[in-house]
């Protein structure tokens, strides 16, 4: 069967053809280009977020398998691929640890604006999954006290661990959301952040979310900061993607154009994964290899001075130098100034070609003598290799 299945992929998966050159026959489109016309003779498709896969994309179509390099798949319309008996599978975690590294700095870049230290603050996370499990782990090395709230975890896990929203509401002064975009069943997250949330907060919260921007009403946002109800908002999520609102970009204090997960290592994980279940499906052995293809570490190895800093400071300028959020919120903020038939298309150009970003784990941190135990700690719990 090899070299005559037929593959669409998006072109924007990493290594998506070099990994499955060995079971077919690959053709690379962009993800919003993806249409029944193109997928018609395939075999395996192979997508990202933006493409929406359902009945009038597949119907008539040889696909017998879906796969999506992404943790999400609220593109994805399950119901009608079991009907079809189409094969699905996803990438569940796969940049997991990417969003949480993008929270931690997003978590230190706004603590560092506001002037305000993190150790002690209370924390809220809305979904405690692949990723707000790892955002969780991430905090508490930060020194934060962690609340969590997961109706579906809590029915099946009995755990009184997970508390219920409105006391996370009442008690955290900074909020993460971390859920997946439903719209029916016991616990819909569409609109979840809306008026009747946003007036249930502690006074000056702060507000993240980097699942999907459909979860926060955009109309809700803006008015509750306009209204000075939050303290500071980062988004990286938006609803009408790529088409989002430039009044709420310009209103928010750290905007990125949905790239949370989007770490190097994280995207080549995801083609891994669901090129694994390419083959399991077609009852091939994998033989692909990504970690031949990895480049090398822009940032290998940063020394840590005894400085005269609190381990904050000293914890932002050192992940500075492996990540910049700044540096994309600068790029999404140009968006503001162009045309509104261009913008849409900047916010996708910014996600196609944005450059690589390795996670920690490639970095080395070096200690010069009198670095405390504490800091170094806090280094490694956050994924950094140390000596």
């Amino acid at each position: 069967m090899i070299g005559t299945v037929k593959i669409i992929a998006d072109e924007n998966i990493p290594f998506v053809k070099e990994a499955f050159q060995s079971i077919g026959k690959v053709e690379l489109v962009a993800g919003r280009r993806i249409t029944s016309a193109i997928v018609k003779d395939a075999d395996i498709l192979l997508v990202r977020s933006v493409t929406k896969v359902n009945e009038h994309l597949l119907a008539g179509s040889g696909v017998k398998m879906v796969a999506t390099a992404t943790i999400g798949t609220d593109h994805i319309d399950q119901d009608y691929l079991n009907r079809a008996g189409i094969n699905f599978a996803n990438a569940a975690g796969s940049n997991a640890n990417s969003v949480a590294e993008y929270v931690t700095l997003g978590l230190l870049t706004l603590a560092s604006r506001n002037q305000f230290q993190l150790a002690g603050k209370t924390i809220g996370i809305i979904g405690v999954g692949n990723v707000g499990s790892r955002v969780a782990d991430k905090c508490r090395v930060l020194g934060m006290r962690v609340l969590k709230n997961d109706p579906p975890l809590k029915e099946t896990s009995n755990s009184d661990e997970y508390i219920e929203l409105d006391e996370l509401l009442k008690q955290s002064e900074i909020i993460t959301i971390h859920v997946p975009l439903t719209v029916s069943g016991a616990w819909p997250t569409f609109h979840l952040v809306d008026d009747n949330f946003l007036k249930r907060l502690n006074p000056h919260t702060c507000l993240f979310n980097t699942s999907r921007g459909a979860v926060a009403d955009t109309t809700s946002l803006i008015n509750a900061i306009k209204n000075r109800q939050l303290s500071g908002v980062l988004l990286d999520v938006w609803e009408n993607e790529p088409a989002i609102s430039p009044v709420l970009l310009s209103l928010v204090d750290i905007a990125t154009p949905h790239i949370a997960g989007y770490s190097f290592d994280g995207k080549v994980k995801g083609t891994e994964m669901i090129y694994d279940a390419a083959c399991k499906f077609l009852g091939e052995r994998p033989t692909w290899n990504p970690k031949l293809l990895m480049p090398a570490p822009a940032v290998p190895m940063i020394q840590i001075e005894n400085e005269n800093k609190n381990d904050q400071e000293v914890l932002l300028e050192t992940l500075r130098k492996v990540y910049d959020i700044e540096e994309d919120d600068r790029h999404l903020r140009e968006l503001i100034s162009l045309p509104a038939d261009e913008q849409a298309k900047y916010f996708d150009h910014l996600r196609k070609t944005y450059p690589i970003r390795r996670e920690f784990y490639n970095t080395r941190i070096d200690f010069a003598p009198g670095i405390t135990q504490t800091l170094k700690d806090k280094f490694t719990g956050l994924g950094f290799s140390a000596r």
